[in-house]
């Protein structure tokens, strides 16, 4: 568990930072369309990289400036295909007193980092307090059963390997208990929450309680308190 807590506060982080990368670069935008003013440029070249085995296109364009002066500059954003074709007429976003400081009036070249860093940062984020939320609702809710549970009795049925969920390439072990509840005449089966090593030499011959809310077994905690604590 302590290796799901390190995800689940890196992703949060992560996803602040990220987000707060996107804010940073929309204001910068924001501030220099504020100043800038608008002309038409040319595409005059097609520049190739290379990245991860595939190749990208980032457009140079030139136009002129207020005082006359022909401007050349690379746009920041590229991709694959080319958004733009040599020869090709595009509007232009330029400092009037760093005209060198340039960018191609269009919605991923002016807005594209922020929404990638955007996007990506809200991912992040709702991943890592989501299971922040997840795991407080799970702690509050076994705290109210071990205070105001019914304790029962169970017996071991099995120890499982939980095939559903997996951390850095291992996967947790579940323990599995059955209670016959004289009342009913129902057998019921509980399982407990995520082990991250075998328990097995440590249940046998020993009945397992669990607690369950008012007499509904369906809410419950198979309580594994005693089971000693995983190392470091």
């Amino acid at each position: 568990m302590n290796v799901v807590s390190i995800i689940k506060y890196a992703f949060t982080l992560v996803g602040i930072a990220m987000l707060a990368g996107a804010f940073h670069f929309y204001k910068n935008t924001k501030t220099f369309l504020e100043t800038a003013t608008k002309t038409e440029g040319t595409v005059i070249e097609l520049i190739r990289s290379r990245s991860d085995g595939s190749d990208t296109y980032k457009p140079v364009v030139h136009f002129v400036g207020q005082k006359g002066e022909t401007i050349e500059f690379t746009s920041s954003t590229s991709s694959n295909p080319p958004s733009y074709s040599v020869e090709e007429k595009v509007g232009v976003w330029y400092d009037p007193a760093k005209p060198e400081h340039a960018e191609i009036d269009g919605f991923f070249s002016l807005w594209g980092i922020s929404a990638i860093f955007g996007g990506l940062g809200a991912i992040f984020f709702l991943i890592g307090s989501g299971i922040i939320v997840a795991t407080t609702f799970q702690s509050r809710k076994h705290e109210y059963l071990r205070m105001h549970g019914t304790p029962i009795e169970t017996d071991l049925q099995s120890v499982q390997i939980n095939t559903s969920f997996q951390v850095n390439g291992k996967n947790p072990y579940k323990v599995l208990t059955q209670w016959f509840n004289p009342f009913t005449s129902e057998v019921h089966v509980f399982e407990s929450d995520n082990l991250w090593f075998d328990p097995t030499s440590y249940l046998k011959g020993r009945k397992i309680t669990v607690f369950i809310e008012n007499d509904n077994p369906k809410k419950y905690l198979v309580d594994l308190s005693f089971l000693p604590k995983l190392a470091k």
